[in-house]
């Protein structure tokens, strides 16, 4: 097994052995809502579908005053389309077991993406699911300009290091029940 492979099972292990993971999760998505509100309070935001057991920002992407939207799993391999939505809107069965906006959606460019994670660390390396999905979403978006990726985690799933690859995408803060993590690269 990687040290990839061996830390995203532990992180995933720790994420699924949260006591309270809803109470904790809201706390998460308030201080990442706080943060925004504070310096980002109009982008473009997309959030994410939970899946997994992660944490459920939707009533983030409901309080945010800005336009908001969902990933969309275009195939394996491709950066992921973003289309708009609100709270209450449909959203339609993708693959790998995902959720997302019907194609009648408008597409939308989010300057703020919500990555979901299995593990990070304080230097804003993150581990997600293995597909590199977001990875390569990341690097397409900035290639076009800025854009924040805020990792939204519970405590127990930062790690003490994780290692990076070339194509890896950093994540400009993580936000946990704990509060918002600036990381700081070594």
């Amino acid at each position: 097994m990687s040290d990839k492979a061996a830390l995203r099972a532990a992180a995933l292990a720790a994420r699924a052995a949260v006591d309270e993971p809803g109470l904790r999760g809201a706390t998460a998505c308030a201080h990442l809502r706080a943060w925004l509100a504070a310096h980002a309070p109009r982008a473009a935001l997309a959030g994410y579908f939970p899946i997994r057991g992660e944490i459920d920002p939707r009533p983030l992407l409901a309080a945010h005053g800005g336009p908001t939207g969902l990933p969309v799993v275009a195939g394996f391999g491709q950066p992921l389309a973003f289309r708009a939505w609100r709270l209450g809107q449909p959203v339609v069965s993708g693959p790998f077991g995902t959720f997302h906006p019907p194609e009648t959606a408008e597409s939308m460019q989010p300057e703020v993406v919500i990555v979901p994670l299995a593990g990070f660390d304080r230097r804003g390396a993150r581990i997600g699911y293995g597909g590199g999905f977001y990875d390569r979403t990341l690097e397409t978006l900035r290639a076009r300009g800025p854009v924040l990726a805020a990792g939204l985690a519970f405590a127990a799933q930062e790690l003490d290091r994780v290692p990076e690859e070339p194509f890896d995408q950093s994540l400009d803060l993580v936000a946990t029940e704990s509060g918002i993590l600036l990381p700081a690269r070594d």
